[in-house]
Order: C-alpha cells, then structure tokens, then sequence
C-alpha cells in the first residue's frame, strides 16, 4: 500500500509516493511564504497525478526545516537522516552526501547501511546555496538555468573574495563595472562554492564514493569544480532534489511495516 514522504525546504517542497519500495510519483514544487501550504499543494498534486486519495496513503513522514507545519504527517525525521536514507537508496555504495539546497548545505557520511556517521551542516546564512547562485545570476544578468553554460566558456577565473550573499554581489556588479568578462566572474563564483563545500566535506572526512544531491546539483559548473577540488568523481542522480523526500518516505513504509 501506498505511503509518502514530504521534504519542505526553504524554496522548494518536494513529496514522494511509494508502494512497497518502488517510487510511483514524485513532484518538486516553490515553498513560496507558506510552507504549511506548499506542503499541502505538492501532496495533492502527486495524490491526483498518481490516481490517489489522501485516504489511500497508510503513512507519511515529514522532513525538511518546514516539517514542524505538516499536520498530516504521522512522524518528522529529521532532514540529516532522510536525506542519508534517499541517497543510500539511490545508490547503495555511497558513503559521502553533499546536499546544497536553497539556504543551507550538509555534508553527510554515511555506513553500508545509510545510516549518518558524522555530518556537518551551514544553514547560518545562503553562502554557497541555492539563493546565492541565484542572486548571483541575477547580478550578472543571465538566467540561473543558463548560469554553468555561462562559465564554461570562461578562458579565466575571476577570485570572488567574499561568500556573503549581499557582500558577494556587490563584488559581482564592481567586476562587471570594471569591464570584467561575465563568463570568468561566473567561472570564479564556481570555485568559491567549491571551495567553502570542499571545506565543509574535509572536515567530516571524505569517504567515497560521492553523492551530490540537491537543486545545485543541477548547476554542472558547480558539481565539475567540486570534483577537482576533491579529485573524486561525484554521482549526481537523475533527480537530486527528491533524496529527502525519498528517504522520509522509505521511513514511512518502515513505520508502516513494523506496526503491522
């Protein structure tokens, strides 16, 4: 029987639909103002686009910083556990998670069995986040889905000084005043996340294989400069923004089973 995972992070909610442990459905949708309503818009979606009722799912787990809102769940896991569990079941072999959402990143290793060892987490301010490469995007004037084209054409590399989000596009818009190409401030913008993420991974201690997981992960720049500053290959799934999702709802058949 059905059951349901719910991720609400600070842009995006993301719902998954499982039976037995197969994924039947998944839908990622903007949190907007209201995550309590974001929650409740992408659960209703992926319950009508699967041919379900609310009434159909036997149990839902809620995970993400918004979790605390979603009324409907009948347990919140926390995000550093959901997303080890979705990435494990992505790709059993994985043994390092790095996470870049919307405000915040993580880096999560993981045991044979997806279970956390040791994390670290920056959810403090935006650097090296999602918002920060839109701001970013926005500073430079190129789409943000355009943004690793952009910097694969650069023939240098810009050194962004700072990773405040308000501070570093100041230093974006000088550079352009200065006549700066905005492929090389674009390729630069890169490596300082790679960088501050390379941080954040070494002290945890990098334990491959790698996964990189998230709505950054779709940004190839980042995932190829992370790469080598690592010198190891990341996996990028097909969808990294549903591992949160995923794992609260393989948590939710879980509490389904050992209830029975």
């Amino acid at each position: 029987m059905p059951v349901a995972g719910i991720d609400v992070g600070s842009l995006t909610a993301e719902v998954v639909l499982l039976k037995g442990n197969e994924i039947i459905q998944y839908v990622i949708l903007p949190t907007g103002a209201n995550s309590k309503k974001a929650a409740e818009k992408a659960m209703r979606e992926a319950l009508e686009s699967s041919g379900l009722d609310q009434s159909d799912l036997l149990y839902v787990v809620a995970t993400g910083y918004g979790r605390v809102s979603i009324d409907f769940a009948n347990k919140k896991i926390t995000e550093i556990t959901c997303h080890g569990r979705g990435a494990h079941y992505l790709n059993p072999d994985v043994r390092t998670v790095i996470d870049i959402g919307g405000q915040d990143s993580k880096v999560i290793v993981l045991n044979e069995k997806g279970r956390a060892l040791d994390f670290t987490m920056n959810d403090k301010c935006a650097a090296g986040t999602g918002r920060f490469l839109e701001v970013m995007a926005q500073a430079l004037e190129v789409e943000l889905e355009e943004l690793a084209n952009v910097s694969s054409q650069a023939r240098d590399s810009v050194s962004i000084s700072s990773m405040c989000t308000v501070f570093a596009e100041s230093e974006v818009v000088s550079l352009i005043a200065q006549g700066l190409p905005r492929e090389d401030i674009a390729h630069g913008l890169h490596q300082s996340i790679a960088e501050r993420t390379a941080g954040m991974v070494n002290r945890v201690g990098l334990v491959k294989p790698v996964m990189i997981t998230g709505g950054v992960a779709k940004n190839a720049a980042v995932v190829k400069a992370l790469e080598e500053k690592l010198k190891a290959e990341i996996i990028v799934p097909e969808e990294p923004q549903i591992a949160g999702a995923l794992g609260a709802a393989l948590f939710a058949g879980e509490e389904l089973n050992s209830s029975e």
